[in-house]
């Protein structure tokens, strides 16, 4: 089990002629072109990067405080039985001392509450008191753009990204970028770096959605496997926000178009 610690802290042409196939009786807004892949054309790698950039900047200067309750979850199977844990984690981030955490309770599995649970609290204030080392720039990453999408009805740019130096707090995978807030909206990835010889694969599904004009976590599901068996789940609901934001802190500007 000490082992999970550190794992826890992501047919075109049938489908193409199926869509002209369907165009006619389709709603107008899924017989059209997506605007992400539209849009592509005319808009490059750096310029969506510099853009993720300039909007983390501008939310880190609106956003003054929120406040959330988080539940947490895991369930490992292996050897023929199941153990699960489970916590629920008051949240406060302000902007001047950051984030800081209280459980309200727990239940299940002590050993994965204090050895596992716990810990993902910690890494999580670790790594958001170095925020220039983990944060997604081209300082940590290389980025390369491999599609676009819709995560429901908003369209997305997919990059690809690989950490420069591999640390604990960095991943390689796929980031879906919001293409109108430019905001990390999905993200599919592994961390860059295998925190131990017994885990063989850990994979990350984290999503982030809107609040009061703010992009926050939403979801997160890890899911790892362990070489000598079994697998463990590990899920945060992020809860509902309240959002205090700055006084007249200015927005975001648009990314600049052209090659």
């Amino acid at each position: 089990m000490a082992a999970l610690l550190k794992a826890f802290v992501f047919r075109r042409q049938f489908r193409v002629g199926l869509l002209f196939a369907l165009a006619p009786i389709l709603p107008a807004n899924l017989a059209q072109p997506q605007d992400a892949a539209a849009s592509a054309a005319s808009i490059n790698t750096s310029q969506i990067v510099e853009a993720m950039e300039r909007h983390d900047r501008a939310q880190a200067e609106r956003l003054r405080r929120y406040h959330a309750v988080r539940h947490y979850s895991i369930v490992y199977r292996g050897f023929a039985r199941t153990i699960a844990a489970s916590m629920e984690v008051e949240v406060d981030y302000e902007s001047t001392s950051g984030k800081s955490f209280r459980v309200i309770s727990q239940d299940g599995s002590a050993t994965l509450c204090q050895k596992v649970l716990k810990r993902a609290l910690d890494s999580e204030k670790e790594a958001s008191q170095d925020k220039a080392s983990t944060a997604l720039t081209p300082a940590n990453y290389k980025f390369q753009f491999v599609g676009a999408d819709r995560l429901g009805n908003r369209s997305a740019y997919i990059l690809e990204v690989e950490p420069i130096t591999p640390t604990k707090f960095l991943y390689r995978g796929r980031i879906w970028v919001d293409a109108a807030d430019f905001a990390v909206a999905k993200m599919e990835v592994q961390p860059a770096k295998n925190p131990s010889f017994w885990i063989s694969r850990t994979v990350i599904h984290h999503t982030n959605g809107i609040t009061n004009g703010f992009w926050l976590p939403e979801q997160n599901r890890s899911e790892t496997k362990v070489r000598i068996g079994g697998a463990a789940v590990m899920t945060i609901d992020y809860g509902t926000y309240q959002v205090t934001p700055q006084a007249d802190a200015p927005k975001p500007a648009p990314p600049r178009q052209g090659r």
